[in-house]
């Protein structure tokens, strides 16, 4: 690569200086910053942040990549970096990394960069482009999709951190030849952050969640009714909070937390899976705390879950399976507007290796149309 400047997207790519240092200081020392890049030297000094410009830098230019300065096109200040790392030459293939100085997040300046950058390494003979992000980086994963990088597998144990564990990554790509934008969601995020009647509000489930999800996951009956029905222990709980938000933008799955609207507590969690993409069908499924339940908050949250599926994604088909002595759940969905349609024997795991059956319900969009004509009627 060379080094020539780029101007593109709104933002400016040049080389790095030696006045950028002071900058380089600043953002590096940033918590975000060392949270995300955990072999950054702490703390980071001058002498860091000027080896890295005349030394480290210098050496991705020899190895075919390169480092540039995001700058903006009227001061040139510095807001970031972003490089083309381990080149892989036979392949024309190379990684994408950046970081953005605390000043110049939420501004959209990443996926400016990622965009700009992507062009220029395309024009200049690259055929795939890699960005690696950890699992909970949210942000990360939202500029690759939004820079036109589709989300392709998870890397197990493939990053180093501070204290010599090993972290998994997920991998974006892009080729040459993919079309111009963002990537398409096959979940989208919710209108305004959440879904509400009045009476129950539903949020995504966040870092933060850990005891009341602990809390619920280990009633005695939703362990029984889960699939497998084993209690999930504490790591399993602060990993599904943490990744949440990248199974949610993968398509994989939206976790929701079931509130009391009028005190803002969690009583719930419900979940939507998009098991079947190439079929339109998605799964839910639901859970409340004992002194929650008897007050019709699984049916409305399981209505609010339904009419964003439709309105706002592809699904075309939700079902649902309850164990056949659980009559409970089967009112739930009744009432929320799906209908039953089979008895599955012998579909899931049980307790001690035991097979448990299974009642199909389900519902489609004109459902939930004749329940509302029906109302008005």
């Amino acid at each position: 690569m060379d080094r020539t400047t780029v101007e593109d997207q709104g933002v400016r790519l040049r080389p790095l200086r030696r006045t950028d240092a002071a900058d380089v200081v600043a953002a590096c020392s940033d918590p975000l910053t060392q949270r995300f890049l955990p072999l950054l030297p702490q703390p980071y000094t001058e002498a860091d942040a000027l080896w890295w410009i005349e030394e480290g830098a210098e050496a991705e230019w020899r190895q075919g990549g390169g480092v540039w300065a995001i700058a903006d096109p009227r001061t040139d200040r510095l807001l970031g970096t972003i490089g083309l790392h381990r080149v892989i030459r036979e392949r024309a293939q190379a990684e994408v990394g950046y970081w953005v100085a605390p000043w110049a997040r939420g501004r959209g300046v990443a996926t400016a960069a990622t965009v700009a950058l992507g062009a220029h390494a395309f024009a200049h003979g690259f055929a795939r482009l890699e960005l690696l992000t950890e699992l909970e980086n949210v942000a990360s994963q939202r500029v690759a999709l939004a820079a036109g990088f589709q989300r392709e597998a998870v890397r197990r144990g493939v990053a180093p951190d501070r204290d010599g564990a090993r972290t998994d990554l997920v991998a974006f790509a892009r080729l040459a030849g993919d079309p111009p934008g963002p990537v398409a969601r096959w979940l989208p995020d919710l209108p305004g952050g959440e879904l509400s009647d009045g009476v129950v509000t539903l949020r995504p489930l966040l870092p933060g969640d850990e005891d009341f999800l602990h809390t619920l996951l280990n009633q005695p009956d939703v362990v029984a009714t889960s699939v497998p029905p084993v209690a999930p222990d504490r790591r399993e709980i602060e990993l599904r909070c943490a990744r949440s938000q990248a199974h949610w933008l993968a398509g994989d799955r939206a976790d929701l937390v079931i509130l009391d609207t009028a005190t803002g507590r969690p009583a719930g969690d419900i979940g939507l899976y998009y098991q079947e993409r190439n079929t339109g069908q998605a799964m839910i499924g639901y859970a409340m705390l004992p002194e929650w339940r008897g007050r019709g908050f699984p049916t409305r949250a399981v209505q609010l879950v339904a009419l964003w599926a439709f309105a706002e994604t592809s699904i075309a088909r939700l079902v649902a399976g309850t164990n056949p002595q659980n009559a409970g759940s089967q009112r739930v969905l009744e009432k929320a507007g799906f209908q039953r349609e089979g008895y599955h024997r012998s579909r899931l795991p049980g307790a001690h290796g035991r097979r448990v059956d299974d009642v199909l319900f389900a519902m489609v969009a004109s459902d939930l149309l004749s329940r509302a004509a029906s109302a008005e009627g």
